[in-house]
């Protein structure tokens, strides 16, 4: 029987989204009652089940890529334990249980470790045999299924170009993966540094390269980051910072709450591909799948491992037509202007400034009032009760912010059956900001999907069918499905192609985040167009010359001009200061009305009368 592969090729997968890879194996079986001194290799023949056992907590912790327990299979480590004719049996036994593991939802990346040969010192002829048990070595590894090759934790330079040159001589059509161990001065052992070390991978035809093992996290961002001027994906898994010995044992001490750090870290500095070292475990790897869902493209392109939906052609219902669901799709159907304008109620138990606001905005043209889910991860009342509130008080059509954050799989579902029964028809849909920026960095993110899994989810309610596949009693939702764009993003390349996911996941509308540049806009228009999606671009008028400096420089995905940051600053401070920021959000709206669907106003502080102002005759 064929084992069961991933559908979509290791490489492919990597340009759609993050993989996260598994955590340690050896240093987990050694907590586990392994004594140090045995073979770990030899346990994929003798104790196969407990191999797998590790194997399978991974998996279920959400690693995209599980490594084989082969790292020390070279007959050099093998011959100390008198098993060198083992080389072939281990390798292959290994990649076969991380494969019965992985399955078609996770890649199995055959470990290869270096041999603690010396190429300065060796011989010629013990570097033959190093580049022989390699190539046989990967070629055990490809047999028993490995989707791609690791030579990892390699200090040499001369050593790892021969594992490398072996493993493609073995395994032409298979990609490797080339990761290297730093000391602690930024080297490797003959002084290369990481940027020579990037380059010569590169020159050397790996697919992939990375930085593993070491000191810990931090050494590894910093290598990382060294290393990314290379046109090749890049992996980053460090060890659990340096281990210490308590009542006689090593024990690694990151935590990981601290490789959740760790991760966004370094997605954001450029990795494709995260995962763990010495010392992690399946709950390290559990955090890190969270922040690599959150910033790296939500849903896995392995398989379906999160809510998707069913073949809807064949068993669910027809979505309601976009002009009957809401007063606002109605509108953004016929082509009309629209403008929606961000109205939150206040931390604390009163709402009724906020609901006055939301009746003043209404009262004077505004389609919509926009209401966010705890925005910066700050705690105040539900959006959901203050949506009920403007529809039963004033009739009011809000538009309901959905993130991923606090809300598990079934609270999700419950969120949005809710949502549907109280009469809020239109969803904007966001990933959401981690409560590590808000005012409670102890709460716990929950993430189980982020904004293409919410999609997925509401898109599929639509039609009238649940997560699992199964009928809606009572018929279907009828979601105006929205969804947030970031023109300012620093990959742009990356933010536009999260876009076509989410549009392929069922988004309907963008709403922008706020964008202060014509031509960037234009650009952004260009190059969404094929999506043939509605645009409300995001307006926020400036308040102060302070105000302006921080959006730039500690927002992520805003970008003020200098031209328009020198403006704010040459206002005078106070109602001067206010006008100016009107006066520039005026003029970017109304340059642009005619390229764009509608306006969707931020309004800063709570004052909610500039945006009557911004508005001031665009209707």
């Amino acid at each position: 029987m064929t084992p069961q592969r991933p559908a979509v090729p290791f490489l492919e997968a990597l340009q759609r989204s993050i993989l996260v890879f598994d955590g340690a194996m050896g240093s987990l079986l050694y907590e586990r009652g392994v004594f140090v001194t045995q073979n770990f290799e030899q346990l994929n023949v003798t104790r196969p089940d407990l191999v797998k056992k590790v194997h399978d907590e991974y998996v279920a912790a959400g690693a995209q890529v599980i490594e084989t327990n082969t790292f020390g299979g070279n007959s050099f480590r093998l011959e100390r334990y008198g098993l060198v004719d083992e080389v072939r049996s281990y390798n292959l036994a290994g990649a076969k249980l991380a494969r019965e593991a992985a399955g078609e939802v996770a890649y199995v990346a055959g470990s290869i470790g270096p041999t603690g040969l010396v190429p300065g010192v060796a011989s010629q002829a013990d570097l033959r045999d190093a580049a022989a048990t390699f190539t046989e070595q990967a070629g055990a590894l490809v047999e028993g299924g490995a989707d791609l090759l690791i030579v990892e934790t390699f200090r040499h330079m001369e050593e790892l170009r021969i594992a490398i040159n072996a493993a493609r001589a073995a395994a032409p059509s298979t990609p490797i993966l080339a990761s290297v161990t730093f000391d602690a001065s930024g080297t490797v052992a003959d002084g290369t540094p990481p940027e020579r070390v990037a380059s010569l991978l590169r020159d050397w035809g790996v697919d992939t390269l990375g930085v593993n093992c070491g000191d810990g996290p931090q050494l590894s961002l910093s290598m990382a980051e060294r290393m990314r001027g290379v046109d090749l994906p890049l992996c980053a898994q460090p060890n659990a910072g340096l281990p210490r010995t308590v009542d006689g044992r090593l024990l690694y001490m990151a935590t990981p709450e601290y490789f959740d750090v760790f991760t966004r870290r370094i997605i954001q500095a450029g990795a494709r591909m995260v995962g763990g070292c010495c010392g992690t475990t399946p709950e390290h790897i559990r955090w890190m799948v969270k922040s690599a869902r959150m910033l790296g493209g939500g849903v896995s392109p392995v398989v379906a491992t999160r809510p998707q939906a069913v073949p809807l052609e064949v068993h669910g219902l027809d979505p309601v037509p976009l002009d009957q669901r809401s007063r606002l799709s109605a509108k953004i159907a016929a082509k009309q202007f629209v403008v929606s304008v961000e109205v939150n109620p206040s931390p604390g138990l009163s709402p009724d400034s906020a609901l006055a606001a939301a009746k003043m905005l209404i009262d004077n043209g505004v389609d919509v009032v926009n209401v966010a889910d705890g925005p910066r991860a700050t705690a105040r009342m539900s959006n959901l009760a203050f949506c009920s509130l403007l529809i039963q008080r004033y009739g009011i059509e809000p538009i309901l912010h959905v993130c991923g954050r606090d809300r598990n799989l079934i609270g999700q579902m419950a969120h949005l059956l809710g949502a549907s029964a109280i009469g809020i028809q239109n969803l904007v849909v966001i990933t959401g900001d981690p409560p590590k920026i808000g005012d409670y960095p102890e709460a716990t993110a929950v993430y189980d999907l982020d904004s293409i899994g919410l999609l997925t989810m509401a898109s599929t309610m639509n039609r009238g069918l649940d997560p699992a596949g199964k009928r809606i009693a009572g018929g279907q939702t009828s979601f105006l499905l929205a969804t947030g764009l970031e023109p300012g993003a620093q990959d742009l390349d990356r933010e536009i192609r999260r876009l076509e996911q989410k549009r392929a996941a069922g988004a309907e509308i963008v709403m922008t985040q706020p964008i202060f540049q014509q031509e960037l806009l234009d650009d952004v228009l260009k190059r969404i167009a094929h999506l043939e999606m509605p645009v409300l671009i995001g307006v926020l008028p400036l308040v102060s010359y302070k105000n302006a400096e921080f959006l730039h420089n500690e927002v992520p995905g805003m970008q003020i001009p200098e031209n328009i940051r020198e403006r704010m600053r040459r206002a005078p401070p106070g109602a001067e200061a206010r006008k100016e920021g009107v006066r520039i959000a005026r003029e970017m709206l109304f340059s642009v009305r005619d390229k764009v669907q509608g306006a969707y106003l931020m309004p800063p502080l709570g004052k909610y009368e500039l945006a009557l102002e911004v508005l001031d005759g665009l209707k």
